[in-house]
C-alpha cells in the first residue's frame, strides 16, 4: 500500500510539472476526472514530435493516479487537431539524407513510436472521452479513434487527408475505425478523403453525442465523466460491502 501511495504521489507531482504541448488539469476537484488538452492552438494542435512524446507520458501518469477515474481529451483553440505536423526541426517524416536505407529505417521507427503514442490512449485503464470541436484532420482522427467514448460539437468535421498526399492512415485509424464505424464507412473515409460533418459522424457511429456548441460540449463530457466517477465509487462501495460480508461469514464458520 505504501508503495502504491508513493507511486501515485510521484505521478501527481510529475503532472504538476507540466507539459510543452499539453495542458493536464482537474477541472472539478470534487469529481474524479482529469482533462488532457491538446495545447498548441496557434498550430491548430498539430501533432509534433514533442506531442507524440508527451501523450503517452500523460496517459501513463493518469493511469497510475487513483484520483483519476476518467479522462477527458480535448483541445484548445478553434480546432481539435490539424493532424501530424509536417516540417520543422527533428521531424522524421520530412527528414531526408543521402542514405535512403537509413532514412527509410528512421521513418519506420518514427511511425512505430507514433503508433505507440496513440495506443497509449487506448491502453489507459481509465475511460477516455474525446471532446471534439472544429476540424479533426488526419492524425486527429487517429487520436479520437483510440478513445473509449467520442463526443463532438455541431461545428466539428472529420477527415482522413492522408490519401490526398499518397499516404496511408497508419497511426491506428485503419485498424480501429472498422470496429467503430464498420468496414464500409472506414473504407469510404480512408479512400475518398472526404470531410464528414458532426451529424454524419454520429450516424455512422464515430461519435455518440453531438452538442450544439463548444460550451455545451464541455459541459456534456464533464457530466459523462462525473457519471463514470460516481458509478465507479458505487462499485467500490459495493465491493467493500461484499468483502465485509464474506469476512463475516468466514469468521462465523471459524467460530463454529
Amino acid at each position: 500500500m505504501a508503495g502504491g501511495d508513493h507511486g501515485s504521489s510521484d505521478a501527481a507531482a510529475e503532472l504538476r510539472r507540466g507539459f510543452e504541448t499539453l495542458a493536464v488539469t482537474r477541472p472539478d476537484p470534487s469529481a474524479g476526472f482529469y482533462e488532457v488538452r491538446l495545447n498548441r492552438p496557434a498550430q491548430r494542435n498539430a501533432l509534433s514530435p514533442a506531442a507524440f512524446a508527451e501523450i503517452p507520458r500523460a496517459m501513463s501518469l493518469l493511469d497510475r493516479l487513483p484520483a483519476a477515474r476518467a479522462v477527458v481529451l480535448s483541445a484548445a483553440g478553434p480546432h481539435f487537431c490539424a493532424g501530424i505536423e509536417l516540417g520543422g526541426p527533428g521531424n522524421p517524416l520530412t527528414a531526408g539524407g543521402a542514405d535512403t536505407v537509413a532514412a527509410a529505417e528512421g521513418l519506420r521507427r518514427a511511425i512505430l513510436e507514433m503508433q505507440g503514442a496513440l495506443t497509449a490512449i487506448e491502453r489507459c485503464r481509465k475511460p477516455v472521452i474525446a471532446a471534439v470541436h472544429g476540424a479533426c484532420v488526419g492524425g486527429g482522427v487517429d487520436v479520437v479513434a483510440a478513445c473509449d467514448i467520442r463526443c463532438c460539437s455541431r461545428d466539428a468535421t472529420f477527415v482522413l487527408k492522408e490519401v490526398d498526399m499518397a499516404l496511408v492512415a497508419d497511426l491506428g485509424a485503419l485498424q480501429r475505425l472498422p470496429r467503430i464505424v464498420g468496414y464500409g464507412n472506414a473504407a469510404d473515409l480512408a479512400l475518398t478523403g472526404r470531410k464528414i460533418t458532426a451529424m454524419e459522424a454520429k450516424e455512422m457511429g464515430l461519435v455518440s453525442k453531438v452538442f450544439d456548441s463548444k460550451k455545451d460540449l464541455d459541459a456534456g463530457v464533464a457530466k459523462i465523466a462525473k457519471g463514470i466517477y460516481m458509478h465507479l465509487n458505487l462499485f467500490l462501495v459495493l465491493h467493500i460491502l461484499l468483502l465485509m460480508v464474506v469476512l463475516a461469514l468466514l469468521k462465523m464458520c471459524h467460530l463454529n
